[in-house]
């Protein structure tokens, strides 16, 4: 079984539903209000243990009611939240999205306790990071202690994947360094290299700029068309699953999730991985919220099972 440790947010997510997005001084209603777990690092510990993998979460909650919320919502999907700890005094992360009826979302991040988390944290779970297969963060927590926790892993020879999200304008040398592949999606991309994403030619110069920047293994997702891979055995588009969309909140990190579950520790299978994932994410986008609708193994098995 594959062992994977995610160090990230936890948020309790509202969701507004509307018919379309408001225009700028525009009041509008929402036609329904939804609460449900949620933040990427949440997001992808449930995705990688929905998809059988061993899996742990290095967090911080509030000393709220969201916060046992959150906890309990992590061990349900099969996630051990022995590294999740309570930061006294602070609120829980909270997100507030907007979702039309096509599908598409935007949100607004109240961090909480997500920037709590510290390198003392790390520390007291140095023992797992340094016998697990995988580590996967984002930016929604300090970038220090992710860049302390690359280190640390790459130390112990393990895997590390960087999804560089919400979108930074120039990330930390150092942290690239111990990154092995980064997985941001075509805005995240656009925003770090200062090239907008129009066609798969754009995609293939946003991957060399990434590469340039000293990440070798490049996945860049690319939403209804699909993910584009860029390493130095592969390069290719993986076409998406052409389904029909209800809320494509938490797609990216469904797919962040299963790609490391399945993914070899030497990388040799990076396109099939990738293949996997995206058929997972094919799946939650039919579904309302981002925990909610992450699928199980056996539903992507028997998906790809269909399809053959």
């Amino acid at each position: 079984m594959k062992k994977i440790v995610v160090i990230g947010s936890s948020n309790v997510d509202t969701t507004l539903h509307v018919k379309d997005f408001p225009k700028p001084g525009e009041t509008i209603n929402a036609t329904d209000v939804t609460t449900a777990g949620g933040g990427k690092g949440a997001n992808q510990a449930i995705a990688a243990a929905k998809s059988g993998a061993e899996t742990y979460f290095i967090n911080r909650v509030g000393e709220d009611s969201d916060g046992g919320y959150i906890t309990h919502q992590l061990k349900s999907y099969g996630v051990d939240t022995t590294y999740v700890q309570t930061t006294i005094g602070a609120k829980t992360g909270h997100a507030y999205i907007t979702l039309n009826e096509a599908g598409q979302n935007d949100i607004i991040i109240d961090h909480g306790a997500n920037y709590e988390l510290t390198v003392e944290d790390l520390k007291a779970a140095s023992d797992l990071i340094n016998n697990w297969d995988c580590i996967i963060a984002q930016f929604e927590t300090p970038i220090d202690v992710t860049t302390s926790a690359f280190k640390m892993a790459k130390k112990a020879g393990k895997v590390t994947i960087l999804n560089p999200a919400p979108a930074i304008d120039k990330i930390p040398a150092d942290l690239l360094k111990y990154t092995d592949i980064i997985m941001p999606n075509e805005t995240e991309s656009a925003k770090i290299t200062g090239i907008p994403i129009k066609d798969n030619s754009t995609l293939a110069t946003n991957a060399e700029k990434l590469h340039l920047l000293g990440v070798k293994n490049v996945i860049i997702t690319y939403g209804d068309k699909g993910a584009y891979i860029s390493t130095p055995d592969v390069e290719t588009l993986v076409p998406a699953y052409k389904v029909d969309a209800t809320d494509t909140t938490g797609a990216g990190d469904t797919f962040i999730g299963y790609f490391a579950s399945n993914l070899n520790a030497d990388m040799s299978n990076f396109e099939e991985a990738a293949k996997i994932a995206s058929r997972a994410s094919s799946i939650a986008v039919q579904r309302l919220g981002a925990q909610p609708s992450i699928p199980t193994e056996q539903e992507v098995k028997q998906a790809m099972e269909d399809e053959e």
